[in-house]
């Protein structure tokens, strides 16, 4: 059997490194220094008697002996990172951290009923919030910086477990004196004379009207993006302009006409977490909590997409 002289913090070093492709910012996630960094690859390189990285570019790249050493050090680091998380339940039972990624949308209108509840279900896990869009929480969850999220899903994915949660649409939000207000439904040739207000570049809802239109070879006219649903909502009660948002953003908003589109954009809300990961006490909790009470809410109201019950 071959030695084994590898530390595993050198492997943390050089995955985050391949990972970011820049050693200052690897050093700025891990919280040392860069030299810390480069003298444990570099030691590496040594030890294993390759190169792992090219840099004869400006931005880090692997060789190809440092692609295939970096499938390896992600299986295994996933591994020991789940061994601890095992053994750490142990110690905790039931005690434990949770990081969550949830859309800002989400984030705003559904979490707060869910967080709300399980806390006095579980007061003694607590939970790290990371607001992001849907497409970055994937990813991080890949990467393994969060646990899971909540996230809309379109297609299925071959390394993410995605337990469905809810089913919402896309609707055009217009005052309830708006001309457009008397319409059961828009088409999307409809939305390009009005002034439209939008969520900002990396939004779910925003990336999936931007292609809509531009399929349709509408170019629309926005005068205003902005990440806070609160304040979109509050544009278009002025009249300042139009919308479109998630169905479950204007629950409880009688100014404001919500009206599906046509053809329609339907979406699900589902918990999202990495196939083949260990799941903590704490996270499974959390996971069986949220199904609960989406299947509670299912059974006694099919009228209510998004309302958590307890």
């Amino acid at each position: 059997m071959k030695k084994l002289p590898v530390e595993l913090r050198q492997l943390e070093y050089f995955q985050m490194a391949a990972r970011l492709r820049n050693l200052t910012r690897a050093a700025e996630r891990l919280n040392v220094s860069q030299p810390n960094v480069t003298v444990a690859i570099k030691k590496l390189e040594n030890e294993l008697g390759i190169q792992l990285f090219d840099r004869s570019q400006k931005q880090l790249s692997l060789t190809p002996e440092g692609n295939v050493f970096l499938a390896r050090v992600n299986a295994a680091l996933r591994t020991v990172q789940d061994a601890l998380t095992e053994i750490d339940d142990y110690k905790k039972l039931q005690r434990g951290a949770i990081r969550i990624g949830i859309p800002p949308m989400i984030g705003a209108n559904l979490f707060p009923r869910i967080f709300y509840q399980f806390r006095r279900k579980y007061p003694h896990l607590s939970i790290y919030l990371h607001e992001e869009g849907s497409s970055l929480i994937r990813e991080r969850i890949e990467s393994d910086d969060l646990d899971f999220g909540i996230v809309i899903t379109t297609d299925p994915t071959s390394t993410l477990e995605v337990e469905p949660m809810a089913h919402c649409q896309a609707v055009v939000g217009v005052p309830q004196s708006h001309i457009l207000a008397a319409k059961k439904s828009l088409s999307l040739e409809e939305l390009a004379s009005s002034d439209l207000i939008v969520m900002r570049e990396g939004s779910f809802i925003r990336s999936q009207l931007a292609t809509k239109l531009h399929q349709a070879g509408i170019r629309p006219n926005i005068i205003l993006e902005s990440n806070q649903t609160e304040t979109i909502k509050a544009l278009v009660r002025n009249g300042v302009g139009i919308t479109v948002l998630l169905d479950f953003i204007f629950e409880d908003c009688p100014d404001i006409k919500a009206i599906p589109l046509n053809p329609a954009m339907r979406y699900t809300i589902g918990l999202a977490w990495k196939k083949d990961r260990y799941v903590s006490n704490a996270a499974q909790a959390f996971i069986d909590f949220c199904l609960e009470s989406f299947n509670a809410d299912e059974s006694s109201d099919d009228d209510s997409h998004l309302a958590i019950t307890g």
